[in-house]
């Protein structure tokens, strides 16, 4: 009991029932002699503990001396978390710390009843944990009374400021006593973290935690690289080949949690959702689902899931990228907690495999590179556990006995073993069949592929193939075809590679493209039986090569080019003047009108002057803004 050395009885005896024999180092740290009374401002990973640190901390200045609360009345300490579900995850932490101390916890978070929480905050709570707006919405209707705060936490601070609670958190720290002990709590400390401790600590002291700086050693990474089509296939057979207890799904948008709810659904996964479009209620179900064990799979967004601490997560998904590396950090430490093994799988699409490599060293986490697990290698995993399951441990119960031996007489041991298999593998559901992607090893050089492709050099540098395979695309230039959105299409629909596409050849209205024999069968094979891409765009097969020529000749005019000076063209005479070609536009002489003019009366608009041909001058014709000026200036 060394470790509990210093803290209050019935804390240290609360922290043996939850089974705790060391503390982590960011709690360590909270409990030092010389950090008694004082502000701080820590950073350490995600799930490094910090929760129960604040409350260790808290505790010598709450309980004063004594072992137990007194009566509850104004609140002693407040501790600010930026989301919903983070903030009853930190109440549930503090209720079980706290529990045989007699304290009691409240809270005041969005999406609640505020009557509930206003008639709670009357009866009195030693500690209010609440989000921000509806904390600052309390204090402004006088529900809660901060004059006797001993100390404010804020939890997960970096993230309160991205989410833009830096007025509300500002407003609570200034209606806050001068004399409170203020904690801040960040996974990262930024320059906006630092102006705000600097703003509203006192000599705070600096903690960074001897972990902050390597990588999560509980967190196994693996980033797993895609053809794009197969993004969620390949989701599938990660969740089948691990097998978690809990896992995670994180995603960028709420239409691709609300796309891969609906399809885990369809294919037998007991899954919950967690966006930012949910009710209170509703969010608060979907956590309890997985903490119970009715759902497995949680499909989140990056705000939703911010804090959520489920027990026995042992997968994240990351099905989008992360933007950053503190998103990558955050969402992967959710797995990983308090001594656990997790691990953290990145769907690398095959044009990502760069922006990934620079996303992990910018975070400082080595991740191993492979493919996704396939059919075989899942169907393989899934019998390893079935031998090992324990269930053929257990010797038959008495009320077994009989039926086991009607089953064995009746069917036999391998018509029963059968059985059992079959019933076995229809509980899971089938894993799917993976496109093959090129072996991931070192980072390879550069190719001239890998870049691009202009209109200006759509055939530059392309692949040469003798016997290639055409097909014609159901747009041309007057569509504003482009290769630059061409090729990524025909890739992300067909299943193809930049090596795979020969010469591209626009005409006004189709495109023909060259792919090789190869590739050919594939490529038709992924886009279906109606041969449609995306925008409407259809795909015919040709026989043989495009007869370009023929094209030219059927229409598509060719391209004149002008006569040198003093030759003449293969069409005839040189070009005549304007005058000549149009003489309804043309001025018959000073003060006269075109014989055209006569019969069309929109060839000279009244009121308009005629100009005079001087001597010697260029054949009558339309006169520029100058001659028309210089005239003007003679007649006047």
């Amino acid at each position: 009991m060394t470790e509990f050395e210093g803290i209050a009885p019935a804390i240290a005896q609360a922290l043996a029932k939850r089974g705790y024999e060391t503390l982590t180092p960011v709690q360590k740290a909270m409990l030092d002699p010389g950090l008694a009374g004082k502000d701080a401002l820590v950073s350490a990973q995600t799930g490094s503990g910090k929760t129960v640190a604040f409350g260790l901390a808290l505790a010598p200045g709450l309980l004063d001396g004594a072992e137990r609360f007194g009566p509850a009345g104004a609140p002693l300490a407040l501790a600010i978390a930026p989301t919903r579900e983070l903030a009853l995850q930190v109440q549930r932490e503090l209720e079980w710390l706290y529990g045989l101390t007699g304290a009691t916890i409240a809270s005041c978070v969005g999406g609640m009843d505020m009557r509930t929480e206003r008639r709670t905050l009357e009866r009195g709570a030693h500690i209010v944990v609440g989000t921000p707006g509806r904390l600052c919405d309390h204090i402004r209707r006088n529900s809660l009374d901060i004059s006797e705060l001993r100390a404010v936490v804020l939890d997960e601070a970096d993230e309160m400021l991205d989410l833009g609670f830096r007025e509300d958190l500002e407003f609570i720290l200034e209606a806050a006593p001068s004399e409170r002990r203020t904690l801040m709590f960040s996974a990262t400390v930024p320059r906006s973290i630092a102006k705000l401790a600097e703003n509203y600590q006192r000599d705070a002291v600096r903690i960074a935690t001897a972990s902050e700086a390597k990588q999560h050693v509980d967190i196994e990474y693996r980033a797993l690289t895609v053809v794009p089509s197969d993004r969620e296939n390949a989701i599938i057979n990660v969740l089948r080949y691990y097998e978690a207890r809990n896992a995670i799904v994180f995603c960028s948008t709420r239409a691709a949690v609300n796309h891969l709810t609906a399809r885990f659904n369809n294919r037998g996964f007991s899954v919950v959702a967690l966006s930012g479009e949910l009710s209170q209620n509703e969010r608060t179900h979907a956590l309890q689902a997985m903490r119970d064990g009715r759902a497995r799979v949680c499909i989140a967004t990056d705000v939703a899931a911010r804090g959520i601490d489920l027990p026995g997560l042992e997968l994240v998904i990351h099905a989008d990228l992360p933007t950053n590396p503190e998103t990558l950090l955050h969402r992967s430490g959710r797995t990983g907690r308090a001594g656990n093994k997790g691990v953290s799988a990145m769907i690398v699409p095959l044009s990502a495999r760069r922006r990934t490599e620079r996303l992990l060293e910018a975070a400082r986490i080595r991740a191993t590179w492979a493919k996704p697990p396939s059919a075989d290698e899942v169907s393989q995993r899934d019998d390893e556990r079935l031998l090992a399951d324990p269930v053929f441990t257990a010797p038959p119960a008495e009320d077994e006995q009989s039926i086991v031996r009607q089953l064995l007489e009746r069917h036999g041991a391998e018509q029963v073993a059968a059985a059992f298999l079959r019933q076995y593998r229809a509980g899971h559901s089938a894993p799917e069949e993976l496109q093959d992607v090129p072996a991931e090893g070192e980072r390879r050089k550069p190719r001239r592929d890998d870049f691009p492709v202009t209109p200006r050099d759509e055939s530059a540098g392309r692949n040469d193939f003798t016997d290639g395979i055409w097909v014609s695309l159901s747009v041309g230039r007057k569509q504003n075809a482009e290769p630059r959105w061409l090729i990524p299409m025909l890739c992300r629909n067909g299943n193809l590679t930049k090596r795979d596409i020969g010469a591209i050849k626009m005409q006004p209205e189709e495109t023909f493209v060259e792919l090789s024999p190869e590739s050919a069968e594939r490529f038709l094979s992924a886009i279906g039986p109606d041969k449609t891409l995306e925008r409407g765009i259809r795909v015919k097969p040709l026989a043989g090569a495009p007869d370009f020529q023929a094209k030219r000749e059927g229409g598509f005019a060719k391209k004149k080019s002008f006569p040198e000076k003093g030759a003449r063209s293969n069409d005839g005479p040189k070009p005549k003047w304007k005058s000549d070609r149009k003489p309804e536009r043309a001025h018959a002489g000073e003060g006269g009108v075109s014989e055209r003019s006569e019969t069309k009366p929109w060839a000279k608009k009244p009121g308009k002057p005629n100009f005079a041909k001087k001597d010697g001058g260029p054949p009558a014709g339309k006169p520029n803004s100058r001659a028309k000026r210089k005239a003007a200036r003679a007649q006047d």
